[in-house]
Formats: C-alpha cells, sequence, structure tokens
C-alpha cells in the first residue's frame, strides 16, 4: 500500500509538472529578432498583418531539413493569401551552416539564426527541459500564438496535411484546433 502511495504521488507529481512546463497557447507573440546571413535581423513584428509559420530549426537536423522542405511548398502555395514562413536555425555553430542549409533545402523563405536561449525564451520552454526539433509556431495575423508544435510527433508525422490545417484555419477565423492535431506540451527526449 505504501509503495502505491509513492508511486502515486510521483506520478501526479510528473504529471503536474508537465502541465506546468507547457506553453500557453494562445498568447500574445513576444518579440523576436531573426539575424539573417545577410547581416540584417529581422523583427518578427514586422510580419504583423500576415499569417506567419515560424520553423525553429537545427542545420544539421534532417527531420527539420525536411519540414523547410514541405514549408517551401507551402509558402509556394500559400504566399498570395498572406502567410509568410520564417526559418530560425538556433543549433551552436547555425550562424556559419545556415547558408549550406538553405541550398540543401531549397527554403524559398527567410532563414537566419538565433541562440538557444532566446528561442526557448519565445516558445516558452525552460532550458533546462529537454526538447526536440523542429519546432513549428503558428500566429495569426493580430501577433497571437494559435499552435506550437515543440518536436511534437503527432503533428510531424503528418506535416503537410498538419501544417495547411493550421494556416487554413488562422486563414478562415477559426481559433478551434485542427482536427488532425492540437497544440501539444513540448516533446521530451
Amino acid at each position: 500500500m505504501r509503495r502505491l502511495l509513492i508511486l502515486s504521488s510521483l506520478l501526479v507529481s510528473f504529471f503536474a509538472a508537465q502541465a506546468f512546463s507547457a506553453p500557453q497557447v494562445p498568447r500574445k507573440a513576444a518579440e523576436f529578432v531573426v539575424n539573417m546571413i545577410d547581416g540584417q535581423q529581422k523583427l518578427l513584428s514586422s510580419l504583423r498583418g500576415k499569417t506567419v509559420v515560424a520553423a525553429f530549426m537545427f542545420t544539421t537536423c534532417p527531420h527539420c531539413k525536411k519540414t523547410a522542405g514541405v514549408l517551401s511548398k507551402v509558402q509556394d502555395e500559400y504566399g498570395a493569401k498572406g502567410v509568410q514562413v520564417v526559418g530560425v536555425t538556433f543549433d551552436q555553430g547555425a550562424q556559419a551552416r545556415v547558408t549550406g542549409f538553405i541550398q540543401e533545402t531549397g527554403a524559398n523563405f527567410p532563414v537566419g539564426y538565433s541562440t538557444q536561449g532566446q528561442v526557448l525564451e519565445f516558445l516558452q520552454v525552460p532550458q533546462t527541459e529537454p526538447y526536440f526539433v523542429p519546432i513549428l509556431v503558428f500566429i495569426d495575423k493580430t501577433g497571437m500564438v494559435r499552435g506550437e508544435y515543440v518536436g511534437d510527433e503527432k503533428f510531424l508525422a503528418q506535416q503537410e496535411v498538419n501544417i495547411r490545417a493550421e494556416i487554413d484555419k488562422m486563414l478562415h477565423g477559426s481559433a478551434a484546433p485542427a482536427p488532425a492535431a492540437k497544440a501539444a506540451a513540448p516533446a521530451k527526449k
């Protein structure tokens, strides 16, 4: 009986910690600076009025490279509808590798770099908490984060369908989660 109580207590603590660390969605998007390869800086707020898909990726991650390819298709399809994809690489050495990442993936949207600390702060993910990449954030025209998927395996398993569903939801003004996926708490390593 005592073991059962201890186990129950540990499980409650674990799930309480999980709920506490989940990013709040919806929320107002904090300002974020993307350092571009030409030396310029792009402010996330400069995209207000557009539907934004921000992809936070590692330059060395095969899943991120695949996602960049999907997002290039999405940018082609939805760009004329006011959608802007932005890529942010943030692994160690990203600044030196971002040009190769763009060339390798054929990204047709702005891709720059930032630091891990700045990215995790923007995402509301504690620096001590493990996470997976890619991380996708969907921001509506008013600057509200409507979806955040931190290495979410379910969302990424059918990412092309789910990304389009999130964008369509925002373009048509629905605040309900996409039927194929819901905003998830950060995934664990």
